[in-house]
């Protein structure tokens, strides 16, 4: 079950979650401000762990320019704590354990996965911007040296 991409220009589906210290965070509370969002498979794999230090490394530098950072993936709010403790991510890494999220996004769906074809998580950015539009929208996106293209396209370079 694939769900529907969402286009740059569309309003963003809202959505509240816990995050890794079980508090609710939604979306709507940062009107006003831009927001990255990203999804990503597992917390505390390899290439998770690589793209969550890569926001991590470029989190200042992102709220300097009015950014902030979210990630979210369908692991439990503890899982969450132990990644963020043991990786020092200070952004909030939310829960979305039902899916309901990933398949609002389209980040749910078919992909290839050491050559087979399986049903998961598509590691997507989103880029949502003051008034809660997609200002960009990067799907099946590369764990290594993705933040870096994203600051690129958002003139941060």
């Amino acid at each position: 079950m694939t769900a529907t991409r969402l286009d740059p220009g569309t309003l963003a589906p809202d959505f509240t979650l816990l995050d890794q210290d079980g508090r609710s965070v939604s979306l709507s509370d940062f009107r006003g401000r831009k927001v990255v969002i990203f999804f990503y498979p597992a917390a505390m794999t390899p290439g998770c762990t690589t793209e969550a230090c890569d926001f991590r490394d470029s989190e200042a530098s992102l709220k300097g320019a009015g950014y902030e950072v979210l990630g979210i993936s369908r692991d439990e709010p503890a899982k969450l704590k132990q990644f963020a403790e043991r990786d020092g991510l200070a952004y909030p890494l939310l829960s979305d354990p039902d899916r309901a999220l990933h398949l609002a996004y389209g980040v749910w769906g078919e992909k290839k996965n050491y050559g087979k074809v399986i049903e998961g998580v598509i590691r997507s950015t989103f880029v949502v911007d003051e008034q809660g539009d997609i200002a960009l929208a990067k799907y099946n996106v590369k764990a290594t040296g993705h933040v870096a293209r994203i600051r690129k396209e958002l003139g941060l370079d």
